[in-house]
This record gives structure tokens, C-alpha cells and sequence, in this order.
């Protein structure tokens, strides 16, 4: 039995268990932005050269993210290799986790030696046994967001007990109001940032840590060096500097999310929703997931409760066939008979 923590995006093995060729498929299985930023021509000393820490990149981050200054920002590559080397170097302690969040960071906090429990977000205080405790925010896939005050009081908890705060902001460009990165100078504090949800660079394989510099120092010599490549910096830089775009994507998104609400209101399901995703928690999300598999479209299903997390199409084409193929599914869903839902 495989111990591979389930993503979405995975479209060749949705190819190869629906028999449908992976050019066919249209993905709303992540959070990504369909709408990616328009990067730049890529100059040809990005490809030829080292990557050098004195291009400004942690600077031009720790503005665009509000973070104190470029010293509390350490550029990796991607959150994926922060979230699975940070918890070795944290105190060995108890870790608070969402029951349904992003699925990496319990198994690494399991890895490195830590106890996790869960983490109920709608408690106004944490447990006296926690140590350390890890919000996505807002959470992927549920949505759901917590305060910044509410945030900032658990860390003061977690602070005079020596253990750390973590907060995932992969999803949080749409809300910069909500982002704790401004208080990144705080001990015992750590956020991730990703560029690769709200502009649409998940390809490039970059993201950020931003906390003290005391706290970073053993996180950069545990990654080593050159951790982000030099096209990907370019990529980067210039999407945090085009403030133009920003602005018009973030409008572009909501419009986008409300018209995604309406299609799944229509046949009655729940949902909770960021600007990038959308999530249903339904009794018929497995005959859902399994039924717009069917029709090509893959969209991210979760066991417990069960679930379907829905992306955002990129053309009218793509929301005309998501419409079509929602108007389809449920009608078969409807018309078939408990014991002809297969089981996954």
C-alpha cells in the first residue's frame, strides 16, 4: 500500500483509471489560478548563471507580501520543502492540525518525532497541552478562514509555552488584510507564502517563508543554497511588481467564484468558496467526483466528510462544459439506484 499523500492535478492517473486520453480532460482539481500571469521573456542570464541573493528577490517579496523587511523572508522552492524540513527543527512537542487541511503537514510533523492532535479552529483558546499548531488560512479545501486576532492570540499561547505558530497563506492574495505577515518579526511565528495559487505559478516551484531571521537561519541551512532557480526569480519578480494585473485579476476572480457559486447552487449544493475554489461537502459528492470523471472534468474528492473541492474553468468553453456536464451528472446521479454508485 502506497503512502503518497494524495494532490490534486494528478490528471494522468485520472487518464488512466477513466480510459479518457489526458488531453481531454479539463482539471478543476486544484486551487490554481486558470488565468496565469503573463511572465515575460525569460533573460538569457537567468539560465546561465548561478542565483544570486543580492537581485533583490527577498526584498521585492517582503514588500509585496507587507512582511517587516527582506531579512524575515526566505525564498524556497516551494512551500513543499519548508513544510517537510521545518518540523525537524522545531522542538519535539504537540502539534494542533485541522482534521480535513492541506495533507502534507501532519505527516511531517509525524515523521520528524512530533504527537499531532487535532486542531478545532472554532476554539476561542488552545489546549495546554499543544505545543506548536498549524493554520492554512483560509483553509484548503474548506474555505474556512480565521481571524488575524484570533491568530495572533494563539500565538501568544503557543509563545510563552516555546513553541511556534504556523500559518499557510497559499491562498491569502485575495485577502491581504487577513495575512499575518506583517508580524513576522514576532519569535515563535512562521508563515508560508506561495506564489503559485493567485498567479497562477505553480510550474515555477517558488515559495517563501517569512519569520525572524533567528528562526530562518537553521531553515536556510538545512535547504542549502540556490534554492530557487534563476528563471523562476525572473517569473516571480515580475508578477509582484505589475500591480496592474494584480488589480484586474483579483476583480476578474470574483466574478469568476460568484458565477462558479451560482452553477453549484443550482443543483443544490452546499459550499464554502475562496476566490479560487469552491467546496461542497455533500452525501452525493462520490457519485459527483466519480460522475464528472466520467464526462472528463476531474475535481479533487475527500472521504471524511465527504467532499468535492471544484477549481475555476479558464474559458467560456470550459464553463459551458462544466455546466453541461454538472447538468448531466446530477440527472444520472438522481436517476441511478444507491448500489449503482461503483466504489472507488
Amino acid at each position: 500500500m502506497s503512502d503518497a499523500i494524495a494532490h490534486g492535478g494528478n490528471l494522468y492517473e485520472a487518464a488512466r483509471r477513466y480510459g479518457i486520453p489526458y488531453d481531454n480532460w479539463l482539471d478543476l482539481s486544484t486551487g490554481i489560478n486558470p488565468h496565469g500571469y503573463p511572465v515575460p521573456p525569460v533573460p538569457a542570464d537567468a539560465w546561465r548563471r548561478l542565483p544570486d541573493e543580492g537581485d533583490g528577490y527577498a526584498a521585492c517579496a517582503a514588500r509585496y507580501y507587507g512582511a517587516p523587511d527582506a531579512s524575515h523572508v526566505l525564498p524556497v522552492a516551494g512551500s513543499q520543502a519548508a513544510i517537510r524540513t521545518l518540523p525537524k527543527l522545531l522542538p519535539h512537542g504537540t502539534v494542533g492540525v485541522a482534521p480535513l487541511t492541506y495533507g502534507e503537514y501532519a505527516p511531517a510533523f509525524v515523521r520528524a518525532g512530533h504527537r499531532v492532535m487535532t486542531l478545532d479552529v472554532a476554539r476561542a483558546s488552545l489546549p495546554d497541552e499543544m505545543t506548536h499548531a498549524v493554520v492554512v488560512n483560509p483553509n484548503n479545501p474548506t474555505a474556512q478562514h480565521v481571524s488575524a486576532a484570533t491568530l495572533l492570540r494563539w500565538h501568544a499561547q503557543l509563545s510563552a509555552r516555546g513553541g511556534t505558530l504556523i500559518v499557510d497563506e497559499a491562498f491569502a492574495d485575495t485577502m491581504p488584510s487577513g495575512s499575518l505577515a506583517g508580524s513576522t518579526d514576532l519569535a515563535g511565528l512562521v508563515v508560508f507564502r506561495s506564489p503559485g495559487k493567485f498567479f497562477g505559478l505553480a510550474g515555477v516551484r517558488a515559495g517563501f517563508v517569512l519569520a525572524a531571521p533567528a528562526l530562518l537561519a537553521p531553515l536556510r541551512e538545512a535547504l542549502g543554497a540556490w534554492t530557487v532557480s534563476g528563471p523562476a526569480r525572473h517569473a516571480v519578480t515580475a508578477a509582484f511588481s505589475d500591480e496592474k494585473w494584480q488589480r484586474a485579476m483579483k476583480a476578474q476572480l470574483d466574478t469568476d467564484s460568484a458565477r462558479l457559486a451560482a452553477l453549484l447552487d443550482v443543483h443544490r449544493l452546499p459550499l464554502h468558496r475562496t476566490p479560487l475554489f469552491a467546496w461542497t461537502p455533500d452525501a452525493r459528492a462520490e457519485a459527483l467526483h466519480h460522475a464528472l470523471a466520467q464526462h472528463g472534468i476531474w475535481t479533487r474528492f475527500f472521504p471524511t466528510p465527504a467532499s468535492v473541492r471544484f477549481g475555476l474553468p479558464a474559458s467560456d468553453a470550459q464553463w459551458l462544459r462544466l455546466e453541461q456536464a454538472l447538468k448531466d451528472s446530477v440527472r444520472e446521479i438522481e436517476n441511478a439506484s444507491p448500489s449503482s454508485v461503483p466504489n472507488r
